[in-house]
């Protein structure tokens, strides 16, 4: 066991009374602090329709923890997941960075967890999305080059699909035969009745919240093309 991972598992049974926000700060603990139940984790990789599944968790009443680069710099950069595994003491449900890169270790700190892989219809769904993000990204931003190896995925396609294919494989063979994991795909029907069956929960008397972070950001037309510039000079 690292160190970090040392000092998570003897500070565990100590509950603090501060929780890190996305962005890496805290905030003070609602008093009562979080539901012991059952935590829920979205292991699918990015573009994959996790803001899908984040808008879920909170309609079904979870307290939901999403992106945050500062534990996602310490889990990848820093190989140092403790930082985010002492955050899951604190919250009901997670999807985005850095939780589909650490599901190994939450699975070991918090058995009797429920996983959820969400998958694109095809590669080039993924791919083509993955890209679109790029271009509306702040330049240089470290993360994909974190995870992937490149700044960019346009000239260097076939590594991220591979990438993307040994993710959902190593998941699968992970949890081969387990009931705490299910597989989810939004563009092949998916939804609420599929999630709420796993999880135990009554569907809401609402839609499906099919969630499109595209039409949700604008993108200012000198970060596009500084970005569509960059894509195909760096590495």
């Amino acid at each position: 066991m690292g160190s970090g991972l040392l000092l998570f598992a003897i500070a565990r049974s100590s509950r603090g009374t501060s929780v890190m926000k996305a962005g890496g700060r805290a905030e003070a603990m609602p008093a009562g602090g979080c539901p012991r139940d059952v935590k829920v984790f979205g292991i699918g990789l990015h573009k994959t329709g996790t803001s899908t599944l984040g808008a879920c968790f909170r309609i079904l009443g979870y307290r939901v923890m999403g992106y945050s680069q500062a534990l996602f710099e310490r889990a990848v950069a820093h190989d140092d997941p403790a930082p985010a595994l002492e955050v899951v003491e604190r919250y009901d449900a997670f999807h985005d960075w850095p939780w589909p890169l650490i599901y190994r270790e939450l699975d070991r700190q918090f058995p009797g967890s429920k996983f959820i892989l969400t998958v694109r219809e095809n590669t080039d769904a993924w791919l083509q999305s993955l890209m679109q993000h790029a271009l509306r990204t702040r330049p240089f931003g470290p993360n994909r080059k974190l995870v992937y190896g490149y700044r960019y995925p346009h000239k260097h396609q076939q590594a991220h699909i591979e990438f993307y294919l040994q993710h959902n494989r190593q998941v699968r063979k992970y949890f081969e035969g387990r009931s705490d994991f299910m597989e989810l795909c939004w563009e092949r029907g998916d939804g609420w009745e599929a999630l709420c069956t796993f999880l135990g929960r009554p569907i809401p008397d609402q839609p499906f919240p099919h969630f499109n972070s595209r039409s949700a950001h604008t993108t200012g037309l000198s970060k596009r093309m500084i970005n569509r510039i960059l894509a195909y000079l760096c590495d």
